[in-house]
This record gives C-alpha cells, structure tokens and sequence, in this order.
C-alpha cells in the first residue's frame, strides 16, 4: 500500500513515518520542513506547499495522512488567518483532489481542543463542539471539509487526539508532560498555573498507533474519533511527572500551584475508537518522562528555539518579511 503523509516531517509524522515503515507501508512525505527533517535516511520527502498539489500528484495512493497546519493555540493566535487558512481550507482542498483522484481513504488529524469548556463533563464525538478560539474552530473547520467528502467509495477519518506528548525526533518542549519535565530537570520545580483544569493526554506513540489502526480499518469506517490515553487534572499530571522524574534521576521536585483562569478544560470518552478502530493506547503519563528521560543526551539546549513551534513559526514569519 502507498501512503501520502501530509506534514509528516513534524512531531507526529517523526513517529508515525517509521512506525508505517516497520509495517512495510510505502510512504512518501509532502512537508515543508519548518522544522526540519528527522525521517529515517531514505524517506521520500518531497519539500513542497501542499496547496501545490494537484489530483495527478495524489493518483496511486491507498490513503492519505494529513498532519499538517499550524499545531497549538500560539500560533493560531499569532496568524489566525494563517491559522484558518492551513488547518481549515488546507484539509478540505487536499481531501478534494485526493478525492478526484481515486485515493480510496482521507486521515485528518483533528484535536480534542474543539470542545473548548466542557465544564467537567465527559464528552464523546456526539457532544457539542464548543471551542471560541481561533485554533479549535480551525480544527473543526478542517473537519467539517474532509467529512462532507465521504461516500461509499471515499472513506473519511478524522482523529480528535488529546495533547500529544513524549518523545519525538522532532522534538517538542511547549507540550505540557515535555514543559514539565523541562522544568523539572533544570529547575526541580514544576509550576501550575491551574491544578483543576481537565486534559486528555496521548503519548506520540499512541497517537501514531491510532493513525496506523484508521489505515487499516475497514473502509466502510468513516467519521470522527476521539484518541487518548486518558484524562488528567494539570495537577495530576504534575504530580505524575514529578514521581517519575525523581525515580529516574532522584532528585526532589517541588510543585508550586497557582489558581489562574483557563479558557480550555474538556475530557473526552474514546470508547468510538476502541470499539471501532481497535485503537489500545499503551502508555502512561510515567512512561512519557521515562522517554524523555531515555534521549536526554540529544537534547543539549532545553531553550534553543527548534523545540518551540511558536518561535520556529514567529521567526519564519519574521524572514518573510
């Protein structure tokens, strides 16, 4: 089977390419490398603005993956018409042409971010999408696109993760188990803004494993999926980082807590996606730090601005004048 990865060169993708490798995928990637290139030698990667794809370029692929757009809050908020741009009208021109040209199935990866506030209840993919912000109403936007697109011939597939966190090749520290575990390890402190606020979580491993099952699931399959490991307070995610970071390193990790306003605070059933999809996320908030704690030695600078997506995002802004 040939796969099309669409921004697989990032966070995800770092994980997820390899992953369909070992599986025996023929994958190319479209990306243009933001963040550079951390695929294994001898990935095809095609640098190129996925707007400059045509049908003929998307003929002979089984599904196509895309992982692309702007990734957080931050820079939704820097560029939101940039924001509304790549992770809206992106998704739905490529899950067009990818449509027009025979491609039998579309991935979107989507976030759990569109829930917004959920005021502690306990949401599904049938519970309203309530989110005022740029990035989440962006994200069910791109939605909204790839789906209508769906018949019997065009399955569609969007996959809502919670915040994806642990190691990746293409590393990340604005994450909030990686930010906290970078607090921990330079200032044995970690510092919460709000302990009450509720989060799903997904390892990278896990989020790349769900994108794996979607592709292989039956293509009479078709909608949207929650995908995570489970919720968490910020407290209890605190918590759970500073245990692990002290049984690795034994160092003594203090917390302070602070009780300032969130505007985000869903957790979501992923129940659909077990069900449907055979999605079985393996790992915990614990083995998140521990491989992060694994790949310590590649990391050099905590601060240098390749682990930020905002500053990598604002500085190529800034060189474009």
């Amino acid at each position: 089977m040939r796969i099309l990865v669409a921004g697989g060169a990032g966070f995800i993708g770092s994980v997820l390419v390899p992953l369909l490798q070992e599986h025996e995928y023929d994958v190319d990637v479209v990306d243009l490398a933001w963040f550079g290139n951390h695929l294994p030698e001898g990935t095809n990667v095609v640098v190129k603005d996925l707007f400059d794809l045509k049908e003929s370029d998307l003929r002979g692929y089984d599904d196509v993956v895309f992982l692309a757009g702007l990734s957080n809050d931050p820079m939704a908020e820097h560029d939101p018409a940039l924001n509304f741009v790549e992770n809206a009208a992106l998704p739905a021109y490529l899950a067009f042409i990818a449509k027009k040209a025979g491609v039998p199935r579309f991935i979107y990866a989507s976030s759990c971010s569109v829930y917004g506030y959920t005021v502690n209840e306990l949401y599904d993919e049938e519970s309203p999408a309530t989110c005022g912000y740029p990035y989440g109403i962006s994200k069910l936007q791109g939605e909204f696109g790839v789906l209508k697109l769906q018949d019997d011939a065009f399955s569609t597939i969007a996959l809502r993760q919670g915040t994806v966190c642990g190691y990746s090749p293409r590393m990340r520290f604005d994450l909030i188990v990686n930010t906290m575990f970078k607090a921990a390890m330079l200032e044995s402190r970690i510092v919460v803004d709000n302990p009450s606020i509720w989060r799903p979580l997904i390892d990278v491993r896990d989020s790349a494993a769900a994108f794996l099952r979607a592709i292989e699931a039956d293509h009479a399959i078709s909608g949207v999926f929650n995908v995570a490991f489970d919720n968490f307070t910020v407290g209890q995610v605190s918590d759970l980082v500073k245990d692990a970071v002290e049984e690795s390193t034994g160092k003594k990790i203090l917390i302070t807590v602070h009780h300032k306003d969130d505007y985000r605070n869903y957790k979501v059933s992923c129940e659909k996606a077990r069900t449907c999809l055979g999605f079985a996320p393996k790992y915990t908030v614990s083995h998140m730090v521990e491989s992060l704690h694994r790949h310590l030695g590649e990391f050099g600078d905590f601060s240098d601005e390749r682990f930020y997506n905002i500053e990598v995002f604002t500085k190529l802004q800034q060189a474009r004048g």
